[in-house]
């Protein structure tokens, strides 16, 4: 691989490593969904570099599924959502932004150190891509954990399933029809996350988990 194509290859992951910390620090329902719509933009972009530099075509395929449905689909139907539901409250973090910011540069360190530690026999493009995507992964888990609003919750998922993409296809892809399955058993997941969103408001008239969490073992 030349060095211009290895170059971009590593701006275009690095990027989505930048825009993950962007999803920890948004605070706003609307700023958060613009900045999901990006990170699937970037990971599009990533995954058909990856195609090129690969010469692997299928990898297009998958650039195009991420591309339709995380950047346009999933998104507007989220904005829809949220509009249907009222949801336009701050979304709050667990310990504070300032902290959960320290964690995240933590776990970003954590995944080069084991990633590009543990995988010294594979060439340099996989290792470094394969580094940054475990670091999308983890920040995707750590939105999970330190949001307590249900939609910010689902952004975090949709993230850290960024991420996977992204390790896959810079392992040298992945069969097609697993990128296919994959791309289906998101968006049915999705489906069933939007019905219970539409219960969650409608029992509890919030999707604040930890309002739901004071809840739990109540009768009615």
């Amino acid at each position: 691989m030349n060095t211009i194509g290895f170059d971009v290859a590593h701006l275009l992951s690095g990027s989505l490593v930048l825009v993950s910390f962007i999803l920890l620090y948004q605070d706003r329902v609307f700023a958060l969904l613009h900045m999901f719509t990006f990170h699937a933009l970037v990971l599009s972009f990533s995954v058909a570099w990856q195609a090129f530099v690969q010469d692997a075509p299928h990898l297009y395929i998958t650039a195009a599924i991420a591309l339709i449905f995380k950047a346009l689909l999933i998104p507007i139907v989220l904005r829809r959502i949220v509009v249907q539901l009222r949801i336009h409250q701050v979304l709050e973090t667990v310990g504070g932004i300032g902290p959960t910011m320290l964690a995240g540069m933590a776990l970003v360190a954590l995944s080069l150190v084991v990633t590009l530690r543990t995988t010294h026999a594979g060439d340099r493009l996989s290792r470094e891509d394969l580094a940054f995507a475990l670091a999308v992964i983890l920040l995707g888990m750590l939105m999970i954990v330190t949001r307590r609003n249900a939609i910010s919750q689902i952004i975090g998922f949709m993230s850290l399933e960024n991420g996977l993409i992204l390790a896959a296809a810079g392992a040298k892809g992945m069969p097609l029809v697993v990128e296919i399955s994959v791309a289906f058993a998101v968006l049915i997941a999705f489906i069933v996350i939007g019905i219970f969103l539409f219960r969650i408001r409608e029992r509890f008239d919030t999707v604040d988990t930890l309002v739901v969490e004071r809840f739990r073992g109540e009768r009615r």
